[in-house]
């Protein structure tokens, strides 16, 4: 009996160490499983984290993204609004003349340009412009709308002005044109040897492209070679230059330099004249013309040339260079400088074109029946034409209106066109330079002329309107 219970206590110390060891195994364990759950939790937190993070990124970008959609197609809608309200509006004095601008806006007219103070009260004119207006004004005025988007917030003021119903003589026969600078056109500078082998430029960062010289030494100057001889008998002493920049007139001292021939000279390119080939527009009824649609400007500078004085030359077409794409293409026309040739004199250089005073010899190409001019309000998308001399007959060829800009930034691009005739498009490709000044007529009425050519595509141009055009 002893020796079984000897035997039982032995098993039963047995099973205890062995309990004891695995409940060290299990707490092991348990360890161990509670620090992989730990290592688990950090880096499924840390993965929170980052995906929280990331969520605020993408909504800041989302957010970002939205306030410059929201900002842009608000600056695209204040852009169309901008462009939908012409700055300016004619209208014919004794005439009924209608408009749609179609935009969420009222307009109220607050002043009179010949009354001083305005007597209008407010908001007895009272115009919804997001329906058909129709205005009508007995007496040659100008009046002051204002603008305001949505009937409260303030935009834009427009001048309407009334003018007289006028007539004008489509013409769209080439001319030769010849132009006097009022003037010594700079160019630009540049560098010579002198007879030492070291280069000069005296007039740099003195003179730049775009001046005109006046005069030198006090002394009025217009001729290029008179400035030139001049220069070359300084001897090489400082010579005192007036020039006309950006409207201001100004002194300016510059010391000529002996170059290798032993000439005296300032290292400036120089230009007194300008010719070239373009369209007579139209002839009014006291016998002025307008045309080109644009102002003559230099080659080089870009500049619009400040004209003395001008003459209008008959001239021939004697190539045509056919437009392509990327190439604008070319009338070429020989210009003779003889009396019996001449067609009248310029008078005028504007941003719209050359105009100036016909002689009988023009007159006598404006052989057409006058007809009134069209308002840009009053122009339609669709068909219209031209008028152009190509291989020596002057005649219309077709034409498409595909946009019309009201308050365009550029005066010479009001009218956007593409060519359709084949007759044209078969001889010229569409518009090539020598055309510019090309009237356009629409339901009988002169509503413009032809100005430039998209050079991407010779069909397609633009075209100033009349009204401009005879704002000059």
């Amino acid at each position: 009996m002893r020796q079984a219970g000897h035997w039982g206590s032995a098993c039963r110390l047995e099973l205890t160490v062995r309990e004891c060891v695995d409940m060290e195994l299990q707490r092991d364990n348990d360890d161990g499983i509670k620090k992989c759950a730990c290592e688990d939790m950090k880096v499924l937190m840390q993965e929170c984290r980052r995906k929280v993070r990331r969520l605020k990124i993408y909504r800041a970008c989302l957010c970002l993204a939205l306030a410059v959609s929201c900002a842009s197609l608000a600056g695209s809608f204040y852009y169309y609004l901008d462009k939908s309200i012409p700055s300016v509006i004619n209208v014919r004095a004794g005439e009924e003349e209608s408009f749609l601008l179609g935009i969420p806006a009222r307009g109220e007219i607050v002043s009179v340009s010949d009354q001083g103070v305005s007597n209008i009260p407010q908001g007895a004119v009272d115009i919804d412009l997001s329906k058909s207006v129709t205005l009508k004004a007995d007496m040659h005025s100008s009046y002051r709308m204002q603008v305001k988007l949505f009937g409260f917030l303030s935009f834009k003021d427009v001048n309407i002005h009334v003018i007289e119903d006028q007539e004008l003589i489509p013409v769209g026969m080439p001319i030769g044109i010849y132009v006097k600078t009022d003037g010594i056109l700079v160019v630009g500078t540049g560098e010579f040897k002198g007879g030492d082998g070291v280069s000069y430029s005296p007039a740099k960062y003195i003179l730049k492209s775009g001046d005109y010289i006046c005069g030198i030494d006090g002394t009025e100057v217009t001729e290029k070679d008179d400035f030139i001889k001049r220069v070359e008998d300084s001897g090489g002493r400082e010579v005192r230059l007036t020039i006309e920049r950006d409207g201001e007139r100004m002194d300016v001292e510059v010391t000529p330099m002996k170059d290798a021939a032993g000439s005296y000279k300032l290292g400036v390119w120089v230009r007194d004249n300008a010719q070239g080939v373009g369209t007579m527009t139209y002839i009014d009824s006291r016998g002025n013309f307008g045309a080109l649609g644009h102002g003559i400007t230099d080659v080089d500078t870009s500049t619009l040339m400040h004209m003395e004085d001008g003459t209008l030359y008959q001239t021939d077409i004697v190539d045509i260079q056919k437009g392509s794409a990327g190439n604008p293409g070319e009338m070429t026309g020989m210009i003779v400088y003889s009396n019996e040739r001449i067609l009248g004199e310029i008078t005028h250089n504007s941003i719209q074109g050359i105009f100036g005073i016909c002689n009988s010899k023009a007159l006598e190409m404006g052989e057409r029946e006058p007809i009134p001019i069209g308002l840009k309000q009053e122009i339609e998308l669709g068909p219209a034409q031209i008028l152009c001399t190509v291989e020596g007959v002057t005649r219309y060829y077709d034409v498409e209106i595909t946009s019309v800009h009201l308050d365009h930034d550029n005066v010479n691009r009001g009218i956007e066109l593409t060519v359709t005739d084949p007759d044209l498009l078969a001889v010229t490709g569409g518009i090539v330079q020598g055309m510019s000044g090309s009237p356009i007529i629409q339901n009988g009425k002169f509503i413009g002329a032809v100005t430039h050519v998209l050079v991407q595509d010779s069909r397609k141009g633009y075209g100033i309107f009349i009204e401009n055009m005879l704002e000059h």
